[in-house]
């Protein structure tokens, strides 16, 4: 597995290192022991999967927080999605700063989450699913979320946004008392 840093401090974009032959490749998805070396959390509790009908949904922005905090891994398992996290840690030197990162089925790149950061994507085509590994058990009373489109935040999204839930149209701006 290949781990790049990510300008947003704890996360990373994790790619699989191929072994390819005649018949296709073969690669690792998940290592207790390389995330280990690298720092990040292995206490996986939970697997979970959404699949977007449209291009151009937006799913996010997301977060647990208190005790309930979670890290996620990220990976598209179809289609692709436009993955964008934000750092949400007060104490951070890029708190309130984003990154966006491009996954598809193809390319096999995972994007790892850290505790207290809000998640979201795009889908940049039709039936694309995400597959999630989290370390933390959802709690609808720890749920967080921000708008899409704060401008304190100025996400820039790849393309049109066509379709949204109404929860996550109505995640407030972001202000401080919404993250803790």
């Amino acid at each position: 597995m290949k781990f790049t840093a990510l300008e947003l401090k704890g996360a990373f974009v994790i790619e699989v290192n191929k072994i390819e032959d005649q018949r296709g490749f073969f690669g690792r998805l998940w290592c207790e022991k390389e995330f280990k070396d690298h720092n990040l959390k292995t206490n996986i509790v939970q697997s979970n999967v959404s699949l977007s009908k449209k291009k151009g949904t937006l799913r996010g922005m997301h977060f647990q927080k208190g005790k309930y905090a979670e890290t996620k891994f990220v990976r598209c398992t179809r289609g692709s999605v436009y993955d964008v996290i934000v750092d949400l840690r007060p104490d951070s030197p890029t708190f309130k700063q984003w990154c966006g990162v491009e996954l598809t089925a193809n390319n096999y790149k995972m994007i790892y989450v850290p505790e207290n950061f809000a998640h979201g994507f795009l889908t940049l085509e039709d039936d694309s699913e995400v597959y999630y590994l989290v370390t933390q058990f959802y709690s609808s009373e720890h749920e967080g979320g921000i708008h899409y489109n704060d401008s304190d935040i100025n996400i820039k999204w790849p393309i049109e946004i066509n379709e949204i839930s109404d929860k996550d149209n109505n995640h407030p701006k972001f202000s401080l008392k919404n993250i803790k």
